[in-house]
């Protein structure tokens, strides 16, 4: 009699956390409007190659203080040649997602400070 009311204590114990852990509220994950909230970035506007010697190959940034904001494809076809050779500052507005360890913007405005 002892065995089976143990056995049925685990078992009511063992479904009651199989239960829990599969109701479990998963973390809320950021609304795609507030991933998409346009930022406005101002700094120098370089290649990461020619200029900063980061890079392996010619690409389009901008730095804030000591951090670097990568154009996206489109971005960098755009802009690239204006910068390539010598870099200006410059104000950028545009989307910001994380790529990996890189922080990637999706320009929609960019205008050189003269």
């Amino acid at each position: 009699m002892v065995r089976i009311l143990t056995a049925l204590v685990f078992g009511l114990a063992l479904v009651g956390f199989a239960g829990f852990s599969a109701t479990a509220e998963e973390p809320k994950k950021k609304d795609s409007k507030e991933a998409a909230k346009e930022v406005t970035l101002e700094g120098k506007i370089t290649c990461p190659k020619c200029d900063l010697g980061e890079a392996d190959k010619c690409a389009t940034v901008i730095k804030v203080k000591d951090k670097l904001y990568w154009f996206d494809t489109a971005s960098n076809k755009k802009y690239h040649a204006e910068i390539c050779k010598a870099a200006a500052e410059g104000k950028v507005v545009g989307t910001v997602k994380k790529d990996g360890d890189k922080m990637v913007i999706s320009v929609t405005k960019l205008e050189f400070k003269k």
